[in-house]
């Protein structure tokens, strides 16, 4: 058993701004995701509203510099799943295939995955037309004809991104009006290859082999339509991953409850970033999540 300060469960920007805090105040710090690091970010195609970065730089670039930021002061990052865990006297006992590692302090920064449509045909041409990641796999698109569901920041970001690929982007939203904030609906209903279906929800995917349409519903007549399409774009939310600390205290949405300073009512237990209640959701608050964590995690350990 590896012997550790503090784990951080999840490597997205709130895991590795944790783990730099952490690892700079002189902490031994793993952070452990299956994935490797990355998580959401790495999604981006442009990272235009983080501070300091400008101009625009992509997901990837961004957190592989994160990364070796968080490596120079000491971080080690493990790329493992998790089959367990668990707070045996006073410490926590993290086990993984690739070995176990117990800690003074916890902080979880799983963030959250996306949510889905659950219509027919999501599930059966999920890697044949079905996406849940423009920036993953609108490259396979480039000149055919993209649905992009959602009406919020990432419908709106990731519908414009295929703009720049696709010969035309549908964009379904169920309600009359975005949720995206106003610089991104501008752009969107000002781009000549966008085109909006308010007040619509998907009934059914279809296709053979890979998808060919999509039938939509209209929420207000409930006329029903089909369109052409050869890809579906899928961006109506997120679920937080709190399935390792299922016992703590959550909000209507199942995000967990922390005080200011990320801490929960176990003690030595942190929560960062996207999994956390909070009113906004971005990289720039999810590495203040972590930078605060952090914190926290190290004087719990200074002071047990």
């Amino acid at each position: 058993m590896e012997n550790k300060d503090i784990i951080i469960i999840g490597a997205g920007i709130a895991g590795i701004s944790a783990a730099m805090y952490a690892a700079r105040s002189g902490m031994k710090v793993s952070v452990i995701d299956e994935a490797g690091c990355g998580g959401q970010v790495l999604q981006i195609d442009d990272l235009e509203n983080y501070p300091g970065v400008f101009p625009a730089v992509n997901g990837y670039d961004f957190m592989e510099t994160a990364k070796k930021q968080a490596q120079a002061f000491g971080a080690e990052i493990i790329q493992t799943t998790i089959t367990s865990l668990d707070r045996i006297d006073n410490n926590f006992k993290v086990v993984t295939p690739k070995g176990e590692f117990n800690s003074k302090a916890l902080i979880i920064a799983s963030g959250a995955e996306h949510k889905s449509l659950n219509v027919k045909g999501e599930k059966e041409f999920a890697g044949a037309g079905v996406s849940y990641c423009a920036v993953c796999d609108g490259p396979f698109f480039r000149k055919k004809i993209v649905t992009v569901i959602g009406g919020g920041d990432s419908a709106g970001t990731e519908a414009l991104y295929l703009a720049n690929l696709a010969e035309k982007v549908h964009l379904v939203h169920r309600r009359p009006e975005f949720r995206m904030v106003k610089s991104v609906s501008e752009r969107i209903l000002s781009n000549p290859k966008i085109e909006v279906h308010y007040n619509s929800i998907v009934k059914e995917i279809k296709g053979q082999d890979r998808v060919t349409s999509i039938e939509l519903e209209n929420t207000q007549t409930k006329e029903i339509s089909e369109i052409e399409t050869n890809g579906v774009f899928i961006f109506v939310g997120m679920n937080p991953r709190t399935s390792l600390v299922e016992n703590l205290e959550k909000d209507a949405g199942g995000y967990i409850i922390t005080d200011e300073k990320m801490g929960t009512k176990i003690p030595g237990l942190y929560v960062a970033g996207d999994v956390r209640s909070k009113p906004l959701r971005q990289i720039v608050t999810a590495a203040s999540d972590g930078a605060i964590a952090a914190h926290s995690a190290a004087e719990f350990v200074k002071e047990n």
